[in-house]
C-alpha cells in the first residue's frame, strides 16, 4: 500500500474509526478521489471489513451542465469502490460565495451524517489547504486562534488528509490512474482562496521556497501556544457564560485581552468569525453598554444584533426579520363576565371565577398566576401585544404613565417588550403577564375571577411572586 492508504489507516486507528460508519464529502476533485480510492483499499483488508462507507456529493449548480457531469463521474466512481452515494443539488437561489456555499455543503453533509447515524464525515482537506488558510487569516487580521489553521478533527468532522501535500495527491492518483474532475471555478481567481493559490503563494515562495511549511508550522506553533491559552480559559468560563447568553457583570471584571478572547469566542459559536478590529468594536461595546439597565444593540448581520444590558449579553434576530405568530396576530376578545380559555401564539389563558368567596384568605398572586376583581369590566378585555399609545396603573398607584416608562422602570429589555402578553381594556393595560398588575383590577376585598397563563413548552408557574 502507498504512505497515503497508511496515512489513512493510522488515522482510522488513532480515532477509533476502523469499522465505522463514515461520511466522505466527495466533490470528485483530486482530493477526495483520492480519499475514496485509499478508503476502497483500505476496506479490502480483513481488519477494515466492516468500515461503512458513504460519498455524499454536494452540487453547488453554479455551473449548469459540467455540474451535472461531475455528479455523474463522482456516482459511477463511487459504485466502482463499492459504496452508497448521496447528492443533493443546491438551490438556484444560492450566493456565488466561497462562505455561503461552505455553508451549504456542511449543512448536507451534517445532514447526511444524521440520516445515516454515522460515526464520522471526513473532508478531504490537505496541507496545501493549511497553508492557504493561515495565510488567508494573516490577511484578514485574525487573532492567535484563527492563525491554528485547520483542525484535525472539529466535533464529527474529520480531516485524515490534513497532512499530506497536494504533490503526493497528485502523485497517488497518476499511480493508480484516476482521473478526477477537473473544477473549472478553482482557476477563477476572483475567489479569494484561488487569488492566493495562483497568485499570492507563488510570489512567496520566490523568497522562501518552502512558505507553505512555514505556514503550517504557523499553525502548529499557534495551536499549541493557543492550548496553553485554553487551560487558563477554561477555568473561567463557566462563570462568564450562561449557556447562550454572556453574564455581564462577570464578564465586565475580566482584564481587556480575556474579554476580547471571549467575544471572538462567542462569535464563532454563531458562525460570525470577523477580524480583530471588529472584535474591538463589539468588546468595547459591551464595555459601554453592560452597565445600562435597559441595554442597546449592535447590528452583527443583515439579520442578528447583539443585544447588551446590564443583566444580559445575548445574540437576537433582527425584527424586521422575525416571522412568528405575534406579527400576524391583532389581539383577542376576552369576554368578561364570563370563563373560558383563549390561545394567542404559544399561550393559553385560562379565565376562572373565584368561588370561595365566603372563606377568602387573600392568596399570593405568581407571575402568570392573579387573583383579579373585574367587576368594573363588562365590555370585552383583549389580549394582544403592545401598541403605540398604551398606558397603565402601577399596582399600588392612582394614576397612569405610558406603558414604555412603566417597562423602562421594570428593566424589561427593548428587543422582549414585544412579545410581552397583555390583557388590554382599550389602550390601558390591565396585566402584563410575567411582569405585573395594574391598579384597575387588583383585588380589595374579594376576588371576581383567576386568571392563569401558560406556554406550550412550560409547566405553569407558581414559584416566582409578583409584586405588582
Amino acid at each position: 500500500m502507498s504512505n497515503i492508504t497508511d496515512t489513512v489507516i493510522n488515522f482510522l486507528n488513532k480515532y477509533n474509526l476502523s469499522n465505522k460508519t463514515i461520511v466522505v464529502g466527495f466533490s470528485g476533485g483530486y482530493d477526495s478521489m483520492c480519499l475514496l480510492h485509499a478508503l476502497s483499499k483500505i476496506r479490502e483488508r480483513d481488519d477494515f471489513e466492516d468500515l461503512e462507507v458513504i460519498a455524499a456529493h454536494f452540487n453547488h449548480n453554479w455551473r449548469g451542465n459540467e455540474s451535472l457531469t461531475e455528479q455523474e463521474v463522482c456516482r459511477l466512481f463511487a459504485s466502482g469502490c463499492g459504496f452508497e452515494f448521496v447528492a443533493k443539488t443546491a438551490p438556484s437561489d444560492l450566493k456565488k460565495t466561497e462562505n455561503d456555499a461552505r455553508l451549504a455543503r456542511y449543512d448536507f453533509f451534517e445532514e447526511i451524517y444524521e440520516d445515516y447515524d454515522a460515526d464520522a464525515v471526513f473532508t478531504a482537506h490537505n496541507k496545501d489547504d493549511n497553508a492557504e488558510t493561515v495565510l488567508y487569516r494573516v490577511v484578514k487580521g485574525t487573532g492567535l486562534f484563527g492563525l491554528k489553521g485547520i483542525s484535525e478533527r472539529r466535533k464529527f468532522f474529520y480531516r485524515p488528509l490534513l497532512h499530506v501535500s497536494r504533490a503526493d495527491i497528485l502523485k497517488y492518483c497518476e499511480e493508480n490512474n484516476l482521473c478526477p474532475n477537473n473544477d473549472s471555478s478553482n482557476s477563477d481567481i476572483t475567489y479569494n482562496r484561488n487569488y492566493l493559490r495562483h497568485k499570492i503563494i507563488p510570489d512567496l515562495e520566490k523568497i522562501n521556497p518552502s512558505v507553505k511549511d512555514s505556514l503550517v508550522s504557523l499553525a502548529d506553533v499557534a495551536s499549541s501556544e493557543n492550548s496553553i491559552i485554553e487551560e487558563y480559559l477554561a477555568g473561567i468560563r463557566p462563570e462568564i457564560f450562561d449557556g447562550e447568553t454572556i453574564r455581564p457583570e462577570k464578564f465586565i471584571k475580566l482584564s481587556y485581552p480575556v474579554r476580547l478572547r471571549f467575544v471572538h469566542e462567542y462569535m464563532r459559536r454563531f458562525d460570525l468569525d470577523y477580524d480583530f478590529k471588529r472584535i474591538k468594536e463589539i468588546t468595547d461595546f459591551i464595555d459601554a453598554n453592560s452597565v445600562k439597565r435597559n441595554g442597546n444593540t449592535i447590528s452583527l448581520t443583515s439579520s442578528t444584533w447583539l443585544y447588551v444590558d446590564d443583566k444580559v449579553i445575548e445574540i437576537i434576530p433582527h425584527r424586521k426579520n422575525e416571522e412568528d405568530e405575534y406579527e400576524k396576530l391583532k389581539h383577542i376578545e376576552v369576554k368578561i363576565p364570563g370563563v373560558g380559555e383563549y390561545a394567542f401564539a404559544e399561550y393559553t389563558l385560562k379565565l376562572k371565577e373565584y368561588v370561595d368567596k365566603d372563606v377568602f384568605v387573600f392568596p399570593e398572586s405568581t407571575s402568570n398566576f392573579v387573583y383579579v376583581d373585574l367587576d368594573k369590566f363588562k365590555s370585552p378585555l383583549t389580549l394582544r401585544t403592545r401598541r403605540d399609545g398604551d398606558i397603565i396603573c402601577p399596582f399600588g398607584m392612582t394614576g397612569t404613565m405610558k406603558l414604555k416608562k412603566y417597562l423602562n422602570a421594570k428593566g424589561i429589555p427593548r428587543h422582549k417588550r414585544d412579545k410581552l402578553l397583555l390583557l388590554a381594556n382599550e389602550n390601558e393595560i390591565l396585566w402584563v403577564v410575567g411582569v405585573g398588575l395594574s391598579s384597575r383590577i387588583g383585588v380589595v376585598k374579594v376576588p371576581t375571577h383567576v386568571i392563569e397563563v401558560t406556554r406550550a413548552e412550560d409547566k405553569p408557574e407558581n414559584e416566582e411572586v409578583q409584586n405588582g
